[in-house]
């Protein structure tokens, strides 16, 4: 008879409930802060766009691995973000890093254990659009009144996973979500910190596809993710007209 460890399965589930519950919360009660509390216009500049560089570690959580800390390895990514206001950006990013894992680091037991790789270590592409969301107005305080030079924020989008594994590459959709702070450094210099975690749409970014023997089905489920910590520096570009409509947003 087949047995199923469930531990890592039911923890990223579980991660990802809460996570979604949490940002679902915080930005509606950001979001009606923002509504009474309208922000004025300052004479400084405003900047529409950052681009950048970020550095980190990836860690692969699957068949392999259940462990948020175990097997990180270095990632690097280039950054660019779209303002669409002092509390809501667009960031478009692709970085590449490396998955990797072994057999003896998760408790589970396979049924054909002895006929698995007991290990991998694949390289990883990943690329995405996500949504951030300020908790205050972000900037220096002189380009617009109220801003903060330090925030904390929240991010949520899609992705696309590539991981080149010994049986070929394998891609898969992905949806991130994470959390971090933004600190603006001077006038056109931002150090941005966060953390995300990856849940992809395939089960064989490690190179091993079911090996419990039980097949499933649902968005999600049963599938490998990873999740990014990462430090990234970014500079202003794109100053906004200041008469242009009078468009001051």
């Amino acid at each position: 008879m087949k047995y199923r460890s469930g531990n890592s399965r039911i923890l990223r589930m579980g991660m990802m409930r809460n996570m979604l519950r949490l940002q679902v919360l915080i930005v509606a009660f950001s979001f009606s802060h923002f509504l009474v509390s309208p922000a004025m216009a300052q004479d400084d500049p405003e900047y529409k766009m950052e681009v950048g560089a970020g550095i980190g570690l990836v860690n692969y959580l699957g068949d392999y691995n259940g462990n948020l800390v175990k097997n990180l390895q270095p990632m690097g990514s280039l950054v660019a973000k779209y303002r669409l206001n002092p509390r809501m950006s667009w960031t478009a990013s692709i970085g590449y890093g490396k998955l990797k894992g072994s057999i003896n680091d998760e408790k589970s037991w396979y049924p054909e254990a002895e006929q698995l790789p007991q290990s991998f270590s694949n390289g990883l592409i990943d690329a995405g659009l996500r949504f951030e969301y300020n908790f205050w107005a972000y900037g220096t305080g002189r380009e617009y009144r109220g801003a903060k030079p330090l925030t904390p924020f929240l991010a949520f989008g899609l992705g696309f996973t590539y991981a080149d594994t010994p049986s070929g590459g394998q891609t898969a959709a992905n949806l991130p979500i994470g959390a971090g702070i933004k600190y603006k450094v001077s006038d056109r210099l931002n150090l941005t910190a966060e953390w995300r975690i990856h849940f992809t749409g395939s089960d064989n970014l490690d190179g091993v596809s079911d090996p419990y023997g039980i097949k499933s089905s649902g968005l999600f489920k049963n599938t490998d993710c990873y999740s990014v910590i990462q430090l990234s520096l970014t500079y202003d570009i794109w100053a906004k007209c200041k008469t242009c409509n009078n468009d001051r947003d």
